[in-house]
């Protein structure tokens, strides 16, 4: 019989609980990513989400500590290089039941599925699953499964799985087997092409021994280089009528068989505990004892039990970490699972640091990155301290492998942690985008400064990050320097930013302030210890050999860090030579989102003004104060126009800034594309785990985006607006040793200080003082609005040149465009509207073309396109012969004399060929200084191309440029060029731009541009 499951359907509640990750359907599909998202974890052992029963196959568990080391070789090594690279391997897989039903074993994907259901329960931590199935043979049962993994398992490096399963019988009658096996075997999975899984393969642990009998099984296994040992032991509770039957040892197994006899509504249970524990001593000898102990608590524990502790650990933390969206179960839910898998697989035992996929597959070999400092301990530490706390010792642990890797950068002094690791030393083969990220030693001091101030914990700034933060500070002087040509101003060479599509380029922006804040509070951190613990900072400078003369070097390199802003464009450079490069000029992918990197090589995409994520947004993010709103508004359009967002650290931080520059719209299209980024497999490589950072990034797209959260000399400050999509939402967070709540509405915002001495905040820049159990109630923030401004750019401003758009600004020659093409469409039998003349705005004639041909499904030659194009243009010509001076829109003659008297200079930027010919039909034409020739303009609106044609030609900065366009093509255009935007129409279709005026006749220059 073959089997029949039925369809998928996305991961998201059919009703309003969101706190349950819920199935009812199964698709074998996409049964890896279901094993990604039903995946459980304690931060130090990972067990995906398959089924007990099935096959193996991409199934597995993993231990954080447990990883193999492979060579890495090259034809050219140099100096330097990454000698080796640690690939995370799967170890034995604990969670296998085999049934059997008299001589037959299940096969469930020979089975007709009758009823299936799965749940993940994210306040509990509880996995639960039911399946009905009529077996090949006929036989009707129905297996129902439990599991749970505790985060505190009793012992450091004893980890446990605690599974119950039932097999019922709905119409079969005869024995049933139940065979709990532990298999090893398990290789790390094929890497083929793509960079996202990795680039090492890697062999199998060994099997060392293996044994089984009445009362537990066990096998040790080995890693074959890099000496971990580990050892996996299973014991069980029987159910009533189940029985012991046998053990077996089998070559790369063992099992202990169970047996019952089962009748129509009987059922047989057992419950299965698997014990992990793990040792890098190669030779540890006591790894069994502390199996057996925790496995013999485990067993008189019993699963219920286990689960109570998991479900109480759980509630204390979303106890303070609550969370609720009013108006959008499913964005609840979602962000609720986002942070479960953040906070499971982030680790926390002080020793083993946080993967990129966390614990639940293989992408990336199980390396983590700085998306570990810069995404996720930020939550942690406003949510789960202690978590934060040990993901900073595990740090600390790697700066001795930090200091070797200096080392081998030619630094002789300080540490600097690697681009990719597991055990702290470099594993990137790739040096221009791996070991050339100096920045990550920024984002653990970023990571480790924003820990402090959360939680004031001076005992672990003089144990640990103290050390870390002086150490990783000792590498900027050495690889920048106070440069004459700049004024003095201290320069950072040859690094690169978090845009891979970027590489070794002189001051990176987001490197730049990220290591001034870094250098900066170095020193405050010397300060306050010289001050609060003089000893032990006397101790550690001693064994640092650190001086006052090298702290006062970082004072001066952090106060005279070299941030290029670029005066043409009013936004900061992502680099020295960045905005010289052309625009990326090939043609996106159509369909499934594939990154540039896995098509182009590296130094095409280094070429050109192409961004795979965030960098200079990401550092007005993170260090943003200081910086103004207008420069932030246009570093943003500038920015988003050339970021493709390949990857999944992007939305998040675009989200966030959009959020607080006023972008109120584009803030929620980024929350969104983040939100459900595994859920819907969004990047198509859930298959390799959860993407952690972007997880990370969804709370914080909640509490920094739409909250405003920022922390700024150890204050928290908010600025909080309320998506339109909501009706409100709110959220928990812990600040120095007390608990927050924060929740919004139409109404308002609410501050309540749950418990804990009083708390000074900041709300849209005012002092509030919250006292424990006394709400606050405060007015919602504007977005992106500073005193007077509306949420809008400061007007009057500083401007040299005001740039037209024609059609929909000066004159309407819109329907004569949309008879031209209705006319050319019918004589050619192609359906054309009003609603498809819609999507014409603002395009340029072939472009406007390929609309119309892709909305009728007809597909022509380059030539039979440019003769449609040329009739309908002829059309065109025809029709606007008849245009008078009549024709001009109320005000415009008022408007360009105002403009010509003020000695501002005046351009048409038009998609239009035939815009100078019209011009002059309506007695214009002299009063511009230059008129586009959109002949020569590669890329037609969104693409800032054409206004920035005309700001060169017209010899004015674009930061000193007013736009005015009806087409949000256009605003996109005029806003990307780094110029402001004054929409002309619709201010919801024209939200983007930063005034809105209904039309031309409205625009008072005075009111607009400064004297």
């Amino acid at each position: 019989m073959t089997p029949t499951p039925a369809p998928a359907i996305p991961a998201s509640p059919h009703d309003t609980d969101a706190w349950r990750l819920r199935q009812d359907r199964h698709d074998p599909a996409l049964r890896r990513r279901d094993e990604t998202l039903f995946a459980l974890a304690n931060g130090s052992l990972g067990v995906r989400g398959g089924f007990e029963e099935a096959d193996g196959g991409s199934d597995g568990s993993f231990l954080a500590s447990v990883f193999e080391q492979h060579p890495i070789h090259y034809h050219e090594r140099f100096p330097g290089f990454a000698r080796s690279t640690d690939t995370r391997l799967p170890v034995a897989d604990g969670q296998r039941i085999a049934v059997w039903l008299g001589a037959q074993r299940l096969d469930i994907d020979a089975a007709q599925w009758l009823a299936f259901e799965r749940e993940l329960d994210l306040r509990s931590g509880l996995l639960h699953r039911r399946v009905r199935l009529k077996t090949a043979q006929g036989h009707g049962i129905e297996i129902r499964a439990e599991r749970v993994l505790p985060f505190d398992s009793g012992a450091a490096g004893v980890d446990l799985l605690a599974i119950r399963y039932t097999v019922a019988s709905i119409d079969y009658t005869g024995p049933v087997t139940l065979a709990s096996a532990i298999e090893c075997g398990h290789a790390a999975a094929e890497q083929g092409d793509d960079p996202r899984i990795g680039v090492a393969s890697a062999e199998g642990l060994q099997l060392l021994s293996r044994q089984a009998d009445r009362r537990s099984a066990d096998v040790v296994q080995a890693t074959r280089r890099s000496g971990v040992r580990v050892v996996c032991s299973q014991a069980h509770r029987l159910g009533e009528g189940v029985s012991f039957g046998e053990a077996e040892i089998g070559e790369e197994h063992v099992a202990q068989r169970y047996l019952a006899q089962l009748q129509p509504g009987q059922a047989a249970t057992i419950e299965k505990f698997v014990v992990y524990a793990t040792d890098t001593n190669p030779h540890a000898t006591d790894l069994p004892a502390h199996a057996a102990q925790a496995l013999h608590q485990a067993v008189a524990d019993g699963f219920d039990a286990i689960a109570a502790r998991q479900a109480a650990s759980l509630a204390q933390f979303w106890d303070g970490a609550e969370l609720f969206i009013d108006g959008d179960a499913a964005a609840e839910q979602a962000l609720r699972f986002n942070l479960f898998h953040l906070l499971q697989s982030a680790g926390r035992d002080g020793v083993n640091g946080t993967a990129a996929k966390g614990l639940t597959g293989e992408g990336y070999e199980g390396h983590y990155f700085w998306d570990t400092e810069a995404f996720m301990l930020p939550v942690m530490a406003y949510t789960a301290p202690d978590v934060a706390r040990a993901m900073l010792h595990a740090r600390f642990l790697a700066l001795e492998p930090a200091r070797k890797h200096a080392r081998e950068m030619n630094h002789p002094r300080g540490a600097l942690f690697p681009w990719r690791t597991i055990t702290g030393g470099e594993c990137s083969a790739h040096y221009p985008s791996g070991s050339a990220a100096y920045h990550i030693n920024a984002a653990v001091a970023y990571g480790l400064g924003l820990y402090l101030d959360a939680t004031g914990d001076l005992d672990f700034l003089v144990e640990c990050g103290a050390e870390i933060l002086f150490e990783t500070a000792r590498i900027w002087p050495q690889i920048g320097h106070f440069n004459p040509r700049r004024g003095g101003a201290f320069c950072i060479h040859e690094v690169t930013g978090p845009d891979e599509y970027t590489a070794l380029v002189d001051n990176n922006f987001y490197t730049n302030r990220m290591a001034q804040q870094h250098l900066l509070r170095a020193v405050r951190v010397w300060e306050q210890l010289r001050r609060e613990r003089p000893e032990q900072l006397q101790a550690l400078a001693q064994r640092l050999q650190l001086d006052p003369h090298e702290i006062d070097t970082w004072r001066r390199a952090g106060e005279r860090m070299f941030l290029h802003y670029d005066d043409a464009l009013g936004i900061y450079a992502q680099d020295d030579t960045f905005l010289d490069k052309p625009r990326w000029p090939f043609p996106k992918h159509e369909g499934e989102h594939r990154p540039l990197l896995l098509d182009y090589h590296p130094l095409t995409l280094y070429r050109h003004q192409i961004c795979k994520q965030a960098d200079v947004v990401m550092a007005l993010v993170l260090a943003g104060d200081g910086i103004g709103a207008d420069v932030k508004r246009r570093s943003y359009d500038y920015y988003e126009a050339v970021t493709t967002h390949d990857s999944t650290l992007s939305a998040s931080v675009f989200g966030i800034l959009a959020s607080e520059v006023g972008h109120a719209e584009q803030a929620a299209k980024f929350f969104g594309d983040n939100l459900r980024v595994d859920l819907d497999d969004l990047h198509g490589n859930t298959d390799h785990g959860v993407h952690m950072a972007a997880l990370a990034g969804t709370w914080l797209g909640l509490a920094s985006g739409f909250a405003g959260l920022r922390t700024s000399d150890g204050v928290l400050k908010f600025a909080p607006t309320l998506p339109r999509q909501w009706r409100g939402f709110g959220f928990g967070l812990r600040w120095q040793g007390r608990r927050l709540r924060l929740r919004v509405d139409r109404d308002g915002v609410e501050y309540t200080l749950l418990d804990g001495a009083a708390l000074r905040i900041e709300h849209a820049g005012r002092a509030i003082e919250l006292s424990a159990q006394t709400p606050v109630r405060v007015a919602l923030a504007q977005p992106g609005s500073r005193p007077g401004d509306d949420g809008k750019l400061a007007f009057p401003r500083p401007a040299q040149a005001l740039i037209f758009d024609l059609d929909g600004v000066l004159t309407d020659t819109a329907q004569t465009h949309y008879r031209a093409w209705k006319r050319m469409a019918d004589e050619e039998g192609l359906p054309f509207d009003q609603h498809v003349n819609e999507q014409l705005k603002g395009v340029d004639r072939m472009n406007s073309l390929e609309i119309i041909l892709r909305h009728a499904g007809k597909v022509l030659s380059a030539e039979q396109k440019l003769a449609l194009a040329e009739r309908k243009n002829g059309y065109y010509v025809e029709a606007i012969a008849q245009v008078t001076p009549k024709d001009l829109f109320p005000g415009v003659e008022r408007v360009l004399e105002q403009a010509r008297a003020r000695g501002l200079k005046l351009g048409l930027a038009s998609a239009s060929r035939n815009a100078a010919a019209l011009l002059d039909r309506l007695g214009i034409a002299d009063r511009f200084d230059y008129i586009a020739d959109a002949a020569r303009i590669a890329r037609a609106k969104p693409a800032p191309d054409i206004f920035l044609d005309v700001a060169a030609a017209l010899g004015v900065a674009p930061s000193l440029c007013i736009g005015l366009e009806d087409a949000a093509a256009g605003v996109v255009a005029i806003k990307t060029a780094g110029m402001a935007a004054i929409g002309i129409g619709d201010a919801a279709t024209l939200a983007r731009a930063d005034a809105c005026l209904p039309d031309i006749a409205s625009f008072d220059l005075n009111a607009f541009v400064s004297p």
